[in-house]
């Protein structure tokens, strides 16, 4: 054992003080040690959590090299001043671009033509001068685009103030607008827009309309949201005729709409929120296009006439598939693209609406990722989407609907003579005690023997609905060099393989979403990948009550775990109306005040199931200032692991007391938190 280790084992952990704090509900009695780390005013709040970022610090002292190391590998693949791929808008194109040893990015445009001069609109590294963090919200021109309205965050809690920017003599207007969502739309007028407003618990629940230069105290109040599992959003249709004001809560939708050339007109709704039925709305000339699960679990689309939108006249497009799921749908002015998810995989195709001829856009790979990129034309044939895989970087394409061609606009350069071809990728498939099969993306450098000696690294979440992206990092190649073998468990709760897939992993079918990631688990153990003892496994957020909840279960499978603003106190979190994390999500975890839920959400909740036995090495971390999972879940849930685990391993806490939920802000102290987890991973896996 070096010395680094020896002294190590002479520091003793912060253990923090024991005040009992009872919770009943349902005849049922629970016990909070440790409840009050919630009352952020409390000194012995930030004194327990500084002394826990001080024994990580020293517990991590003898990394610092290969931290250092690992930063270095990152920073040289990446390149430091780059630009973005144009994007053309009426008579501009818009782009943004980084430059050497600056945090953030610079927003500009060209008129006419790329050869024009730039003009720059917007430099985050100036508004981020003097601020731990910074986090651009809103960023939208005008129709007329002479003017910017722009949001930021300076402390991590997602509250944006919005502001105005004169884009012809770059003067800012008077007014600033506090505590508002990253929700925005302008008008046709270019004076009058829409925004939301947040309430306590971060909720965006208010929808007003401003008049540019005028002060926030005269806007107008046009809808409030008094039901607490709603949000609201607003936002622009592609074709610039209608504004559409969104009200949604995990599994119900009501869109209103209005016309944007007419805002002083009322908004009308399209169809009344009904208990289950979501619904996206899009326009096309005298039709609303409505991708919907009404009467269709994997989602069917519908049109409907502008004058009569309501349920009856819908008109059936695409039909409802038991084997595809419709993820959306996205117009232009010929053609329709249709967006679907077949056999855990995406899929894309093209139609022209005059003739109803379609073609299919074809991805080459086992495994990957794509998505729609900056389209704010209606009025053109070209489609530009983003591809990327585990082994192929981000990928910026432009594609001719009419012809079919396609062009590779941009690739992101992996500087340090990355080569694609040295790794490999596949598409694996795990078999649940139910018959469920799990599918597992996979990568790893070639010449690597399933002999169980691999180190590997599995990821997931599972939950919201959300398919976890098969996607490029060129940080991971710090791993992959490593010898490490990177896994994502595309598990339960997450929508890879339908909606029933989400279905099937939430409210009380919760556990399947834990129970699949430990098949992966076993499956890679069982087929040569790796072994226990070099097995690690991360998640954030509900990925990191993903954590808990597996090594609650199966402790012994995994040698280290990193969990990332970890939700781990289900029961007490959800039961708290005044959180964010509350009364919007019962619709995906269930209502606790209802016994039967209240009693199966205790059951896996994490914090609520710790109990004396041995846990892997822990990494959990924390933002002082996240408004989605607050700080004293992963505090707490350290603070009890710390009194109870029967083991030696490794248990640290490192809250970042400058962010929130996404961590640090800048691309450097991103990469260096990075740098940080991996330096753990490593070091715990003996490499």
């Amino acid at each position: 054992m070096n010395q680094d280790k020896i002294s190590q084992n002479q520091i003793t952990p912060p253990i923090a003080d024991k005040q009992p704090q009872v919770l009943e509900l349902h005849s049922d009695r629970r016990v909070d040690n440790y409840f009050w780390m919630r009352d952020i005013d409390n000194p012995k709040v930030v004194a327990y959590l500084e002394a826990e970022n001080s024994y990580t610090k020293v517990m991590m002292q003898h990394t610092e090299t290969l931290q250092k190391t690992l930063y270095n590998e990152m920073l040289s693949r990446i390149k430091e001043t780059d630009l973005s791929v144009p994007y053309r808008k009426d008579n501009y194109y818009y782009y943004s671009r980084t430059e050497a040893g600056k945090d953030y990015r610079i927003h500009c445009r060209k008129k006419g033509n790329l050869d024009a001069p730039e003009e720059v609109l917007l430099d985050e590294n100036e508004l981020a001068a003097g601020h731990d963090f910074f986090e651009l919200g809103i960023f939208a021109i005008s129709p007329n685009h002479q003017m910017l309205a722009y949001s930021y965050d300076t402390s991590g809690s997602e509250q944006y103030t919005l502001l105005f920017l004169d884009l012809t003599t770059h003067q800012l207007y008077p007014e600033t607008i506090a505590d508002t969502y990253f929700s925005f739309c302008w008008c046709n007028d270019n004076q009058t827009s829409f925004y939301t407003k947040i309430d306590a618990a971060n909720r965006p629940y208010q929808l007003f309309k401003h008049t540019l230069g005028t002060q926030p105290t005269q806007d107008q109040l046009i809808y409030h949201e008094p039901d607490h599992a709603y949000a609201l959003y607003v936002g622009k249709t592609r074709s610039q005729a209608y504004i559409l004001m969104t009200l949604q809560s995990s599994i119900t939708t009501e869109v209103h709409y209005l016309d944007a050339n007419n805002p002083e007109s009322n908004f009308q709704i399209i169809y009344p929120r009904e208990p289950g039925v979501e619904y996206d709305v899009e326009h096309h000339s005298d039709y609303f296009y409505i991708v919907t699960n009404e009467a269709a679990t994997n989602f069917k689309l519908v049109k409907t006439p502008l004058t009569m939108p309501s349920k009856e006249n819908w008109q059936t497009v695409i039909p409802h598939r038991e084997d595809v799921l419709l993820s959306g749908v996205s117009l232009f002015i010929n053609h329709l693209v249709i967006y679907e998810r077949k056999d855990g995989l995406q899929t894309a195709r093209v139609q022209n609406i005059s003739t109803g001829s379609e073609s299919n856009i074809i991805f080459p790979e086992p495994t990957y990722q794509f998505y729609e990129g900056n389209n704010p034309e209606f009025n053109t044939n070209i489609l530009r989407f983003n591809y990327t895989s585990l082994i192929t970087p981000p990928s910026v394409f432009d594609y001719d609907m009419e012809t079919h061609e396609q062009e590779l606009k941009k690739q992101t350069e992996v500087l340090g003579d990355y080569d694609k071809n040295q790794y490999q990728s596949e598409w694996l498939l795990a078999t649940a005690e139910d018959g469920t099969q799990i599918p597992i993306s996979i990568v790893y450098k070639k010449g690597m023997e399933k002999d169980g000696k691999n180190p590997l690294l599995l990821t997931g979440y599972g939950a919201y609905g959300v398919s976890y992206p098969a996607s490029f990092s060129s940080a991971r190649l710090a791993l992959l060099d490593r010898g490490v073998v990177f896994a994502i468990a595309h598990i339960r709760g997450g929508e890879e393989m339908g909606r029933k897939w989400y279905e099937d992993g939430k409210f009380l079918q919760k556990k399947n979403t834990f129970t699949d990631f430990i098949t992966c688990a076993e499956y890679l153990i069982n087929e040569g990948w790796t072994t226990s003892d070099r097995l690690a496994i991360t998640g954030g957020s509900a990925g990191g009550l993903l954590m808990g909840a597996v090594i609650n279960l199966r402790p012994e499978l995994f040698k280290v775990v990193v969990a990332d603003v970890p939700f781990v106190d289900v029961v007490t979190t959800i039961l708290d109306t005044s959180l964010p994390l509350s009364a919007m999500e019962w619709e995906e975890w269930g209502n606790p005040n209802d016994q039967v839920y209240y009693e199966y959400m205790k059951s896996y909740s994490p914090y609520d199931n710790v109990a004396a036995k041995n846990y892997p090495h822990l990494l959990i971390t924390a933002g002082l200032n996240d408004s989605r999972v607050k700080y004293w879940e992963p505090a707490k849930w350290t603070a009890k692991l710390r009194e109870l685990k029967t083991d030696d391993h490794v248990l640290l806490l490192k809250t970042n007391m400058d962010a929130g939920h996404s961590g640090a802000s800048g691309r450097y102290e991103s990469l260096r938190e990075l740098a940080f987890e991996y330096a753990f991973i490593l070091d715990r896996l003996g490499l």
